[in-house]
């Protein structure tokens, strides 16, 4: 399947590009979304992105099909890493779910389109209308494709124009996504453009700035800091920046009758995207004073991760990261060999999964690409006060619990400030009606219009 000339990172010569391509490519979107989307029923659009995440679930989806077949060489991800995380994605990607976030954003579907009243506004004899931005363009970060994409399927909801920026190397995934979208409804393909540049490339990117009504950016927080001094002042931004995520056992799951589902689903957390994403656990931290110790699941874990690499391959690494997990293992075997504090597995012969167990709580922060530490724990407060250092950094806290002990201990790590608390094993899933970084989905984008009617 050869792929048509419809986007800028489609061109063979990146050379091509300037910072006049860049505007003119910026009007042309904003013209088309004027023709196309910006009057668009709010229900076509979700009924063809429904459509188009039906399709990437099919076996026999041509674009499905590329993405495993030529994705490993492009991506770094195995075919069976990247199976397992489209599928997770695409599935959410109903009509149900796309109305229910509208609903949870601005109360009621319609006020994209029209001014409407809710249960509250028709108490207050007020209407609101909600105005998505222009054009939105997103600066992308990162080696996980699915954030991209729903930043995509998002900013269409808004009827936005969108410029999405993709870093070098990785516009392979939203190519394909974008493409086909223009193969179902090529008017909206026209109002959605997809580069890839080095990013820094200030004639560009300053381009790109000057035309952007929201710019959204993902990062490390020194990039965004650089990226939000080179606005205009009437560009909307929207930075997400660097973020880490551990696990918590209690003791009571791993004392039950299964506990091979708290390995299994510990394990999923590890190998999805192979760590890489924001949401995927650096730590482990598991009650002590049960039937199984946290030594104990520690080892049991690094049997499952062997387990898991037969069917779902990690993929080959850059000499570069294979060496700094290597160090990385021999600073733990060093110290294993002199403390019976700490406790090293590795799969044997490559650098595929390695599990380092550590009585000392204090958050680490892995090599990932399967790299993980199991702490252990007397209580939710030791882990807190061990993850300190990184309280203001931690995205997802995947939870294995009892009912009522989770109830418990979600409460505390709501207010310790964790902003997603997920089951084990749902880490790297998180539901589309996911408040990011415990933000609004939407809300930061648009602008309210209130009608205050007369009594």
């Amino acid at each position: 399947m050869n792929l048509p000339n419809y986007f800028l990172a489609d061109l063979s010569d990146p050379g091509a590009l300037s910072a006049t391509v860049v505007g003119d490519a910026c009007d042309s979107l904003k013209q088309n979304r004027a023709r196309y989307l910006a009057e668009r029923p709010v229900s076509s659009l979700i009924r063809i992105f429904a459509g188009i995440a039906q399709g990437w679930l099919e076996n026999e989806n041509p674009f499905r099909k590329q993405a495993l077949e030529l994705g490993p060489a492009a991506t770094g991800f195995s075919r069976e890493t990247l199976a397992a995380g489209l599928d997770g994605f695409f599935r959410q990607v109903t009509a149900d779910n796309l109305n229910s976030l509208l609903l949870q954003e601005f109360g009621d579907v319609k006020r994209l389109e029209t001014l409407g009243s809710n249960e509250l506004d028709q108490k207050l004899n007020r209407a609101s209308f909600v105005r998505g931005p222009e054009l939105i363009a997103h600066i992308t970060g990162g080696a996980l494709p699915n954030p991209t994409l729903t930043s995509i399927i998002f900013g269409f909801l808004l009827r936005s124009a969108q410029f999405v920026k993709c870093a070098s190397g990785s516009s392979f995934m939203p190519r394909l996504f974008a493409h086909s979208i223009y193969e179902v409804e090529p008017k909206l393909g026209a109002c959605l453009e997809i580069a890839e540049w080095k990013g820094g490339t200030e004639p560009l990117e300053n381009a790109l700035f000057a035309q952007a009504d929201c710019l959204t950016a993902t990062g490390s927080d020194e990039t965004l800091e650089a990226i939000r001094k080179r606005l205009p002042s009437k560009t909307r931004f929207l930075g997400y920046g660097h973020r880490v995520s551990f696990a918590y056992i209690t003791q009571e799951v791993l004392s039950g009758l299964n506990p091979q589902k708290i390995l299994q689903r510990s394990a999923r957390d590890v190998v999805a995207w192979n760590q890489l994403g924001c949401l995927s656990p650096h730590v482990i931290y598991v009650e002590t004073s049960g039937r199984i110790s946290p030594e104990q699941f520690a080892e049991m874990l690094s049997v499952e991760l062997e387990t898991v690499e037969k069917n779902v391959p990690r993929g080959k690494l850059s000499d570069a990261e294979s060496a700094h997990i290597a160090y990385r293992r021999s600073f733990y075997e060093v110290r294993a060999a002199h403390s019976p504090e700490t406790k090293l597995w590795s799969s044997q012969g490559s650098t595929v999964w390695t599990v380092v167990f550590e009585n000392d709580p204090r958050f680490q922060i892995s090599c990932l690409n399967r790299f993980v530490y199991v702490k252990a724990v007397a209580n939710v407060g030791q882990a807190m006060e061990g993850a300190d250092a990184v309280r203001d950094k931690v995205s997802t806290v995947g939870l294995a619990a009892t009912e009522d002990k989770g109830q418990e201990i979600a409460n505390q790590l709501a207010r310790w400030g964790a902003t997603r608390i997920c089951p084990l094993g749902e880490m790297q899933n998180p539901p589309l009606l996911w408040r990011h970084d415990g933000r609004p989905a939407l809300s930061d984008f648009v602008t309210w219009t209130d009608w205050e009617m007369q009594s």
